[in-house]
């Protein structure tokens, strides 16, 4: 047993050691944290409280993930040919935008070998019935393999709707592939998964620790929702699978969300991101089809934007930026948060500086409540500049989708916050032409009518409590 001089001893030099390992950390901040507040934050922690916040800077001072391109680019190697095959195919459907749009089609592939292409045809898919009818009517009519991407699977009566379906198409023998991300999905049970597997459904799950050096990289979400079945029907946008989003669960009830339906080239690049996944979490790839049917009545011109921590770029908020500083007359965006970075409020409020119709529709029931009081610390500065703020009354609305004039329209998975623009895997629809911009209009236009316009005299009336909180939940603004 050691005497109390030992101890005391031992003490100070474990002390010291902790010391000198937040003198690094906190250079390692100064060096990588993405703005400069949270640099000075992070160091200042570290040098001062270092035992409290070193385990906390390893676990969400990562803005960048690890080993994800550098897997992508060992696929690209091991299966140069065949990427090369997709990348022609996908390239006889790339169209050139009009002047108004040259702007962001220039940045679009700056920032991803993704190209806007013709030939595709794209339907809005308003709320959880819609949208769990036609994906179970697409997994019926698959006659080769599915493959199933999603935040969260519950195991519950949507969720094994699902699971039966999935169960039943492996036993005739079509290939089925689920993919599901570890922290949203955390809570399925293993009767679930042991259900589908034996079924033969190959189950994969998505974890950001995976690899050498990565233990610590768990700040990370997979936020993505994508279905393709027989690479000629895909889906994408903000419903996970479970009765939650059929708005069978008060409070939240009921369930305001937006997915789409689409076909033709875009459903190449929609799969070409599930294949980047399921390569992260497997090493292998599953045998796929490439080809693109023409169809004269696909007549629709979009975009797949694949967003992540892992791009060497910021893309995702790049491509939001540019996108909000290239609105004229109109802006509408439908998110269930609102936690923007600076370079995202700018723009915001340049644009309605400059006359454009600002317009962000947001819930008025918090699902989580830090982030639903952060949203309340913008209000002051975005409706100076004009910015006009909605509060959707019934229900929860969980909708990512952003209208910009009568020139270009969004569905997908990003929230109007730090964790889809820096943190999460994230995917996005941008469509072109009519009519599918007056469908999202008059969409959105519905959505309003049973919205409250929140007054800019409303904040200077809220109690001292809650404005307090609210500054304090904006102090965890970066990782929310």
């Amino acid at each position: 047993m050691l005497s109390s001089g030992a101890l005391v001893q031992l003490f100070s030099i474990l002390t010291v050691l902790i010391h000198v390992l937040g003198v690094v950390n906190a250079a390692h901040a100064v060096m990588h944290v993405r703005s400069s507040r949270g640099a000075v934050a992070w160091s200042i922690s570290l040098l001062t409280i270092p035992w409290f916040a070193i385990p906390l800077y390893w676990v969400l001072g990562r803005n960048k993930f690890y080993g994800y391109a550098e897997a992508l680019r060992a696929a690209y190697v091991e299966h140069n040919t065949l990427a090369q095959q997709v990348y022609q195919k996908v390239l006889k459907y790339q169209v050139e935008l009009p002047p108004e749009l040259t702007a962001i089609q220039e940045l679009a592939e700056r920032l991803t070998a993704i190209p806007f292409t013709s030939g595709n045809h794209v339907e809005l898919l308003v709320n959880g019935q819609a949208t769990f009818d036609a994906m179970l009517s697409a997994i019926e009519s698959a006659t080769n393999y599915i493959l199933l991407q999603t935040y969260i699977l519950e195991d519950d009566p949507t969720g094994n709707r699902f699971r039966e379906a999935l169960i039943q198409k492996a036993s005739q023998g079509i290939r089925v592939y689920l993919l599901y991300d570890g922290i949203g999905t955390r809570k399925l049970s293993r009767a679930y998964l042991r259900s589908l597997r034996q079924s033969g459904v190959s189950v994969k799950i998505f974890k950001s620790t995976k690899g050498r050096g990565n233990r610590w990289q768990i700040n990370f979400r997979n936020h993505r929702k994508i279905l393709i079945v027989d690479g000629a029907i895909g889906f994408v946008g903000g419903l996970n699978i479970g009765d939650e989003y059929l708005g069978l669960k008060p409070p939240l009830s009921p369930w305001r969300d937006t997915h789409l339906r689409l076909k033709g080239a875009s459903v190449q690049c929609l799969q070409g991101s599930f294949l980047g996944d399921w390569y992260w979490a497997t090493r292998e790839l599953p045998k796929v089809h490439w080809k693109v049917t023409p169809d004269r009545t696909f007549d629709q011109t979009a975009l797949v934007l694949p967003t992540g921590p892992a791009d060497d770029l910021p893309a995702c908020t790049l491509f939001f930026v540019n996108a909000i500083n290239q609105a004229k007359n109109r802006l509408w965006i439908a998110s269930p948060y609102l936690v923007p970075d600076e370079s995202i409020r700018t723009a915001l409020k340049l644009a309605a500086i400059r006359g454009v119709d600002v317009r962000i529709l947001l819930p008025s029931r918090p699902d989580h409540y830090m982030v639903y009081f952060c949203a309340f610390s913008y209000y002051k500065e975005l409706q100076a500049a004009g910015v006009k703020l909605f509060r959707y009354q019934p229900g929860f609305m969980h909708q990512k989708v952003i209208l910009i004039d009568d020139a270009i329209a969004g569905v997908g998975t990003v929230n109007l916050d730090n964790r889809s623009f820096y943190l999460n895997f994230e995917v996005s629809v941008f469509v072109t032409k009519q009519p599918f911009i007056k469908d999202v209009e008059a969409m959105l236009l519905e959505d309003l009518k049973v919205c409250r316009l929140i007054h800019r005299s409303e904040w200077k009336k809220q109690p001292f409590q809650l404005k307090l909180i609210a500054r304090i939940a904006r102090l965890m603004a970066p990782i929310l």
